[in-house]
């Protein structure tokens, strides 16, 4: 396992020790709003300060982009993207659908992945160009070529309330193109269960660079594809993911390229 890998793995670890034990005990929770919709709780916090000092002690020098404390302002062409624990209303609630996602971009590009699921004690990893592995297995997306025949993730655009007319649209026509429309509550898990083969496909709008970023390079490296919702490459930064295996990606943007966001920049 690359060495940065490594210690992105032992940071997983280590929040996910704080999660588990904290689910114990979900009653005394102290949780407050960001936003509509939007929670926040100490164990967020207390799992983002637990990666961030894994990660400041083995490279002090690097950049990071979190969740919770935002940007840090060191300049490094290495920067981690965090996100502590992603599903917090899921958390919240007891529904064990939650996970920490962590990324290592190079010069702006995500090179090493961990995706760590502490209710099934799933990591799944990738480091650029190795592939991509679940518990030390090696995954590939799965090999379902009919959008008609996959079961696709995705995600409502829950911060928003004016997005959901145009949301409700795009399940429509999604719910009437695949076999089953299935939204669990943590994008960076249903990307990382993309990449295992186990959806066939997932989009959403909204979303934050550190949603996305680990769940990304898993696909690729699985074998698939990921994009904004006109197929273009360009999603980290622009809030809109697509992703699946290359055959069901490919019928996915047609139906998704017509609510696309990037399309209504100015040139």
């Amino acid at each position: 396992m690359h060495p940065m890998l490594n210690i992105a793995v032992k940071a997983a670890r280590r929040a996910a020790q704080i999660i588990n034990r904290a689910s114990l005990d979900l009653d005394l929770l102290q949780v407050s709003k960001k936003q509509h919709n939007d929670f926040v709780t100490e164990v967020d916090k207390a799992s983002e300060a637990a990666i961030i000092d894994t990660l400041k002690t083995a490279y002090p020098d690097h950049a990071i982009l979190a969740e919770e404390s935002g940007l840090s302002d060191n300049e490094s062409e290495f920067q981690w993207i965090i996100d502590p624990l992603d599903g917090t209303t899921n958390f919240i609630h007891g529904f064990q659908y939650y996970c920490v996602s962590i990324a290592l971009a190079h010069k702006g590009v995500v090179s090493q992945a961990v995706v760590y699921d502490p209710t099934r004690n799933d990591l799944f990893t990738a480091s650029r160009g190795r592939g991509a592995y679940l518990n030390d297995r090696r995954i590939r997306v799965a090999k379902r070529d009919r959008l008609a025949d996959g079961l696709i993730g995705t995600g409502f655009p829950f911060r928003e309330k004016d997005g959901i007319e145009a949301y409700s649209r795009q399940f429509a026509e999604m719910t009437e193109a695949c076999a089953g429309l299935r939204r669990p509550g943590a994008a960076a898990l249903d990307l990382a269960n993309v990449a295992a083969g186990r959806m066939d496909g997932f989009f959403e709008q909204g979303l934050s660079p550190w949603d996305v970023a680990a769940g990304s390079l898993l696909i690729t490296e699985a074998g698939g594809l990921v994009g904004n919702y006109t197929g273009d490459s360009d999603f980290l930064h622009v809030g809109e993911i697509v992703a699946g295996n290359p055959k069901v990606y490919a019928q996915m943007i047609p139906i998704l390229s017509r609510f696309s966001r990037t399309r209504q920049k100015p040139a």
